[in-house]
């Protein structure tokens, strides 16, 4: 069973920066795309950023482009999400997400077989 396990998150001033981090552990499979998804209170989960193992595509939501990046370590099989500029509406439970077989589309939640527990992320203003 592959276990994604997050770290990074917490509290944090509207303007300010935080890296997100998650790290397979236990049994490993092919990883195909790795993402990061997130879920406010009352909303639906929605897409934020991704990247092809490969690292030959990223794609980002467009609330968060030119504010977050989203990078791959290859050998530490471990992706990161580093956000900059936080504003109070980036407020949510960040997930990540990882496809064990080719995605067509990197912002659909259904490509992803294997997800993070959450971490929370709170921008006050």
């Amino acid at each position: 069973q592959v276990r994604l396990v997050e770290s990074g998150g917490g509290l944090v001033q509207a303007g300010g920066s935080l890296r997100l981090s998650c790290a397979p552990s236990g049994r490993t499979f092919s990883n195909y795309a790795m993402g990061w998804f997130r879920q406010a209170p009352g909303k639906e989960r929605e897409f934020v950023a991704a990247v092809r193992w490969s690292g030959s595509r990223t794609d980002y939501a467009d609330s968060v482009r030119g504010r977050f990046t989203i990078s791959r370590d290859n050998a530490k099989k471990t992706w990161y999400l580093q956000m900059n500029s936080l504003k109070p509406e980036d407020t949510a439970v960040y997930y990540c997400a990882q496809a064990s077989q080719y995605v067509l589309d990197l912002k659909l939640r259904s490509e992803y077989d294997y997800w993070g527990q959450g971490t929370q992320v709170t921008v006050s203003s």
